[in-house]
């Protein structure tokens, strides 16, 4: 409700009486008419009223002149138009719509130190900050206060905290790339990121009443953040037993990331047997990283925003699951974790989603549209050819053979380019490629912590271009 006074001639809410306005932006309602406060305020009302309404109203907001064409509220203030894209059907237009005006214009990529270390150890994809940065204000979102209160998204829901929407748009990107079987009878269970589903996939497929913790394994080289996650929780259900060539057993449960972190490799599972399970990690089975040769079709299958659209920072993932009990028991999970997953984190994601698949729309003669996978491929191409031409000069490393194949989405022969480098150093002398790389300046994760050769680092290959160029000049100085 709008506080109303009566000054002189005028009745005015506090607000736009603070902004000495003569014309109220807020008309009254119709209560507020019948009975306004037509006692002008004191001295120390005012003050107290000009207060609160500081708290209220952004000094900056109420001081900053409105950008040339925009409408104002009556005390400088903008007033956003909406605009609903297509492809993002909304219940709520004004939390789903991309906003015309009302955002500042994103910070310039941050200036790098000749001396400065660089740090690629992290799988940090800030690589598509320019592409999002093109895009500007038709990937953008603004959701109102009284949007996604509940802890609901839809109850009837097998994953009743999964937006309707949100599901949607991940089904349609999956339809139009073809790297999973979406529409095969498969439940989308959303969680924080794929690390959260990870958990969750482990716990829906540990065997009730077994007298010891089920073995979680993979082959190495592996992820590295698969041993730490599976033991964190000291789960009775289930412990890390580490490389899956290694495995001596029959119940367990296989981790297959394919294409594989770190060295990109496309994987299957290696161990079967009756009371064998898998979970397939498949973040980064998308047409910028590989080949896309088919719709996967596993009984689970992990994917993250942050692999796809480069939005690490949404912490948003999803399964899709094959059998109906194992989603039931991931969604119980993510229950009990967390109660859920952030609406406004799904909000933005469907939209984003939506911003990359409109513009592979039926409209091919549009040149002008912005293609994220497009701009992805073409960067890791440059990307993955100025590092080979570095390492080739150097001689003091070698990377894995570079493998091409056809690719259904692309409709054309293409290589891969992984999401990261699996650098060997060949350097006589060198037994730890981590430590040899950090006294050039450059920090990358040792090939131990994958259960691999200390000899290998993983080099993140998404970071920023300014951070990407400087590793490259660093790499041709080492000989």
């Amino acid at each position: 409700m709008a506080w109303r006074l009566a000054t002189g001639r005028w009745s005015v809410c506090v607000s736009c009486w603070r902004h000495r306005s003569k014309v109220c932006c807020h008309p009254p309602r119709i209560s507020q008419q019948k009975t306004p406060l037509l006692i002008p305020p004191s001295a120390r009302v005012r003050a107290l009223l000009a207060r609160m309404t500081c708290l209220l109203v952004p000094a900056v907001a109420c001081a900053a002149p409105a950008p040339a064409g925009h409408k104002t509220t009556g005390h400088g203030r903008p007033q956003p138009k909406i605009r609903v894209t297509r492809g993002v059907r909304s219940k709520v237009s004004a939390a789903r719509a991309g906003m015309d005006g009302g955002t500042s214009a994103p910070p310039p990529e941050p200036a790098i130190a000749p001396d400065a270390v660089i740090n690629l150890e992290l799988g940090d994809p800030t690589m598509y900050e320019a592409f999002w940065r093109e895009v500007g204000e038709r990937a953008a979102v603004a959701i109102p206060g009284w949007s996604g209160m509940s802890y609901f998204s839809n109850a009837q829901s097998l994953c009743w905290f999964l937006d309707p929407e949100f599901e949607r748009e991940v089904r349609r990107v999956h339809r139009l790339v073809g790297n999973a079987a979406v529409d095969d009878g498969y439940h989308l269970v959303v969680g924080t990121g794929a690390t959260q589903l990870f958990q969750a996939a482990m716990y829906a497929l540990s065997p009730a009443g077994a007298q010891r913790p089920v073995g979680v394994v993979s082959p190495a080289p592996y992820y590295s953040s698969y041993p730490p996650q599976t033991d964190l929780l000291l789960s009775g259900f289930y412990r890390w037993a580490g490389d899956a060539n290694a495995f001596d057993g029959d119940g367990h449960i296989e981790l297959v990331c394919s294409p594989n972190n770190p060295d990109g490799a496309i994987r299957e599972a290696v161990l079967s047997s009756e009371s064998g399970k898998a979970i397939h990690d498949l973040v980064y089975y998308w047409p910028q990283y590989t080949p896309i040769t088919g719709a996967a079709a596993h009984d689970i299958m992990l994917f993250t925003m942050s692999k796809v659209t480069g939005h690490a920072g949404a912490r948003l993932g999803w399964a899709l699951v094959k059998d109906r009990d194992v989603a039931k028991k991931m969604v119980y999970f993510v229950d009990r974790s967390t109660i859920g997953v952030s609406k406004d984190s799904q909000l933005r994601a469907a939209k984003i989603l939506a911003v990359v698949s409109d513009a592979y729309g039926p409209d091919e003669e549009d040149d002008t549209r912005l293609r994220l996978f497009d701009f992805a491929r073409r960067r890791m191409e440059e990307r993955w050819r100025a590092l080979r031409a570095a390492v080739a000069a150097t001689g003091a490393f070698s990377l894995p053979e570079e493998t091409a194949g056809h690719c259904n989405f692309s409709r054309q022969t293409v290589a891969a380019y992984p999401a990261f480098a699996w650098l060997r150093c060949e350097k006589d002398g060198v037994e730890d490629c981590a430590e040899f790389l950090r006294g050039h300046g450059i920090v990358a994760r040792g090939g131990e912590q994958f259960g691999g050769d200390a000899r290998c680092v993983r080099v993140n290959m998404l970071d920023r271009d300014g951070v990407f160029d400087v590793l490259i000049d660093r790499l041709f100085s080492i000989t």
